[in-house]
């Protein structure tokens, strides 16, 4: 399957409406165009379980980071996906930062926020530890 690609303004938005869409329609495995910050995004989503693997594909172009693939993941009982929402925080328009003692609760800590930091991205609770602030990218819950 080729995707034709055109300028996507928000690649981190748009790796969450991917997720988001091809969970609403049930599918079992998504493809995104993969970045580091996305790859970055994609293990933090399987170290906290919100998604079952993922694998990194270089399609080996040069100029292509390849793909993303990610098996989701739903509630056994009631075939729900297990990511409630993934909201999008920071945007190209609006960055929003956060110093490293003001980093956001998500949903008294059942959710996570994922903040881009000097250190990497990492979750916000990650970044408190470390003692680090950074742009919050999203919260998944």
């Amino acid at each position: 399957m080729k995707f034709h690609t055109m300028a996507v303004t928000d690649p981190i938005a748009d790796f969450l409406t991917r997720i988001r869409n091809a969970q609403q329609a049930g599918h079992r495995i998504v493809e995104i165009p993969a970045s580091n910050i996305k790859k970055s995004i994609t293990e933090i989503l399987y170290d906290q379980g919100y998604i079952l693997k993922y694998k990194f594909e270089d399609e080996g172009g040069k100029g292509t980071q390849g793909v993303i693939k990610i098996a989701l993941k739903y509630d056994p009982a009631s075939r729900k996906p297990i990511i409630r929402k993934l909201e999008r925080i920071s945007k190209p328009g609006l960055r929003k930062f956060s110093k490293s003692k003001e980093l956001p609760r998500v949903i008294n800590g059942l959710g996570i926020a994922i903040v881009s930091t000097s250190k990497g991205v990492m979750t916000e609770k990650q970044a408190r530890e470390a003692n680090v602030g950074g742009e919050v990218l999203c919260y998944v819950y």
